[in-house]
């Protein structure tokens, strides 16, 4: 088949897959209310594959099965493909109004990762798994499925192994080992679109001990599995005004708490069970391509900050102040440095043992450690520029009631002459992108998605050549 129509990525959605909502249980997720804004909004992908201005970026002719076939299944294996796949994350980004599509980035960093590492496994542990995952990302290329991954387990404390915690199944673990399988249990948390994809792809979270190798597991699962439960978080839940918010109530992110309820897994989706040494380096190395992923969609929404900032500073008549002007130079700065890391990271990228082209992983985590630890100050600069009104401002309500109507657009005119109807949508721009649920749910992802601020400057420390450095140094004052 090799490319689906949108239409056909939502019917494909309708398979009695197990979705709770606000304590109901969603009889269709294509329909419902508030998810199938979500449906809608992810249902781009496809749009853009058929459409004959971006038809050539967002797919590749695979020359092994003949078709044309969506370009997020194609394993990177030098810059070139690295730079496309930027680009083609940015672009979909771009046109979703700056909200991610994630349908297939992550899923696909998940199955580069695992083709790496199990390629790894059996060769120097005499695996069978790395030709159980390429099947798997074929039938995926072939059928143009839809991914999502569960990786981050709910955990219990922190502080404890797996094995350690009060009950054995706050990690997602194998509790019965079959001739044809296995069966898992456990709960994985913030599975962003799940709702959304044909299948899942379950990656261990951290590196384990021997004692805890039933944690070491990896696999694939159909969403519409036996014991597999979504319970979709509401936060963000759409508004209907357009004008209040005017990004989020068209575009909708959703997570879950993914319930693995004795799920039965084929050997043939199984790609680790219980080699626990592989636990860790497979975490890492979906890491590597993920954080890469999450830095090539940042950018569209900063460009969305520059512009905002720029509207509302020629609407409120201040794009002159110079104060007014270092901050947009400063909003440049910060989105630049994150596109321009990116770019970098594709171009000093790492070819692997199996040509896997990774990219440079120190500029990578630079990109989106530069883009969380400034994403509050480039949110407060934009609410300095746009002003009080921000969250002053009348309602939708007011603009149409004629007792109200006509004093609104008296006094909250803007400089130039700009309407004040015009100027309420400016405002209620950066009121939906900095102090909405929306705003706040961007803010919360800023420091926790893809890994925390504190694994990001680990990961920076623990792979920079301090050594090389620290030659220098000597080298500066004699000392061998």
């Amino acid at each position: 088949m090799g490319l689906r129509s949108a239409s056909e990525f939502t019917e494909g959605l309708r398979d009695g897959r197990e979705v709770y909502y606000r304590g109901e249980k969603v009889d269709d997720v294509t329909t419902h209310h508030d998810l199938g804004i979500g449906v809608e909004h992810v249902a781009l992908d496809f749009e853009l594959a058929e459409d004959q201005e971006h038809r050539e970026l967002m797919t590749w002719m695979d020359l092994g099965g003949g078709e044309r076939v969506s370009r997020y299944f194609k394993i990177p294996t030098d810059t070139s493909d690295l730079l496309n796949r930027r680009e083609m994350i940015e672009r979909s980004t771009r046109l979703g109004g700056s909200v991610v599509l994630l349908i297939k980035e992550i899923g696909t960093d998940a199955l580069f990762a695992l083709d790496v590492v199990t390629g790894h496994l059996d060769k120097h542990a005499g695996g069978q798994y790395n030709p159980r995952v390429k099947a798997f990302l074929e039938q995926c290329k072939k059928k143009d499925l839809s991914l999502a991954v569960a990786q981050t387990d709910v955990k219990g404390d922190r502080s404890l192994l797996p094995s350690q915690q009060d009950h054995p199944d706050y990690y997602v673990r194998i509790v019965e080992e079959r001739a044809d399988g296995i069966v898992v249990r456990g709960a994985k948390a913030h599975t962003t679109c799940a709702p959304y994809v044909d299948e899942l792809i379950v990656l261990p979270t951290r590196a384990v001990k021997e004692d805890d190798s039933a944690y070491a597991v990896s696999f694939a699962v159909p969403v519409n599995a036996p014991g597999l439960k979504l319970i979709a978080s509401p936060f963000g839940s759409p508004p209907v005004s357009e004008f209040h918010h005017p990004v989020s109530s068209s575009h909708r992110m959703i997570d879950t708490l993914t319930i693995f309820d004795d799920v039965f897994i084929p050997n043939e989706r199984v790609f680790l069970k219980g080699e626990w040494q592989y636990a860790g380096p497979l975490a890492n190395t979906f890491v590597e391509f993920h954080r890469f992923t999450a830095a090539s969609y940042k950018p569209p929404l900063c460009d969305l900050f520059i512009g905002a900032a720029a509207l509302l500073a020629e609407y409120n008549g201040i794009a002159k102040a110079s104060h007014v002007r270092e901050k947009i130079t400063k909003l440049i700065t910060y989105t630049e440095t994150v596109r321009g890391l990116t770019l970098a990271a594709a171009h000093d990228c790492r070819i692997n043992d199996n040509g896997t082209a990774v990219p440079n992983i120190i500029l990578t985590n630079l990109a989106k450690f530069h883009f969380a630890n400034n994403y509050h100050q480039a949110v407060s600069w934009v609410q300095d520029i746009a002003g009080g009104l921000v969250v002053t401002g009348p309602s939708e309500e007011d603009m149409a009631n004629p007792a109200t109507k006509g004093y609104i657009e008296k006094y909250l005119g803007g400089g130039g002459g700009v309407s004040a109807e015009d100027r309420l949508k400016a405002i209620n721009l950066v009121r939906d992108l900095t102090a909405s649920t929306f705003g706040g749910y961007n803010e919360l992802l800023a420091i926790h998605a893809e890994g925390s601020l504190e694994t990001q400057k680990i990961t920076i420390l623990r792979d920079y050549d301090v050594d090389r450095c620290l030659k220098l140094a000597k080298e500066a004052i004699g000392v061998e």
